[in-house]
C-alpha cells in the first residue's frame, strides 16, 4: 500500500482543487477535522491494529470526496472515487470493500455494523457533542441555503432539533464524552425563540 502521507496529500489536494467552494460544511477543514477525530476516537476504543488504523484513516480522507460529483448520494460516488484510485492506493479488493463500508456507514441515518464503521460513523457528527457545535451548525445552514434558498432560520432550527433527537453516538467515547454536551446544545437549540 501506498505511503500514507503520500495518500493524503493527493487526496487533500484534490479537494483543494475540485471541492466548489460553496460547501461551507462539506469542506476541506471538515475532511481534516473527521481525519484527526477518527483517530482520537480510534485510540479511546483501542484500535491497535497499524493496519485497520490506516484503513480508518483512508476512509476519512475518501468519506466525503463524492462532493467533488455530485451532493446526492455522495457517499456512492466517493466509493466510486475510492476504486478510481484503487491502484494509485494500492488497495486490494478486500481492504477497498473495507473501505467502502466504512464510507457508506457515514450515510445518514447512520446505520454502521462493526466497530471501524462505529468510529467513522461518530468521526463524521461528532461536532453535534461539542462547543463547536453553533459554528459548524451554521456553516451547515450557510451551504445548506445555498443549495436551497427556501430554506429558512425557522426551518433549519426545526431540522436540527429532529436531528439531535433521533442521533446517537455507537462508540463508548463520544457515548461517555460527547453525548452530554449533544444534549446541553439540544437544549439550547429548544430554548431558541425565532
Amino acid at each position: 500500500m501506498r505511503d500514507f502521507i503520500e495518500i493524503k496529500n493527493f487526496l487533500l489536494k484534490l479537494l483543494e482543487e475540485k471541492l466548489p467552494e460553496y460547501f461551507y460544511y462539506h469542506s476541506l477543514e471538515h475532511t481534516k477535522y473527521v481525519l484527526e477525530k477518527v483517530q482520537e476516537i480510534a485510540k479511546y476504543e483501542l484500535i491497535l491494529d497499524e493496519h485497520d488504523l490506516l484503513l480508518l484513516k483512508i476512509a476519512a480522507l475518501y468519506h466525503d470526496v463524492g462532493y467533488i460529483v455530485s451532493n446526492i448520494n455522495h457517499e456512492v460516488e466517493s466509493c466510486k472515487i475510492l476504486q478510481e484510485h484503487q491502484d494509485f492506493l494500492g488497495l486490494d479488493n478486500k481492504d477497498l470493500d473495507v473501505i467502502k463500508r466504512m464510507i457508506m456507514a457515514t450515510k445518514i441515518p447512520q446505520n454502521p455494523k462493526n466497530n471501524l464503521e462505529c468510529i467513522i460513523a461518530d468521526a463524521d457528527l461528532e461536532y453535534l457533542g461539542t462547543n463547536d457545535f453553533k459554528r459548524i451548525g451554521d456553516l451547515l445552514f450557510k451551504e445548506l441555503k445555498y443549495l436551497d434558498s427556501s430554506l429558512t432560520p425557522q426551518k433549519w432550527l426545526s431540522v436540527q432539533i429532529d436531528f439531535l433527537e433521533n442521533h446517537r453516538y455507537y462508540t463508548a467515547y463520544c457515548l461517555k464524552e460527547k453525548t452530554p454536551i449533544k444534549q446541553n446544545n439540544l437544549n439550547e437549540l429548544k430554548g431558541i425563540k425565532l
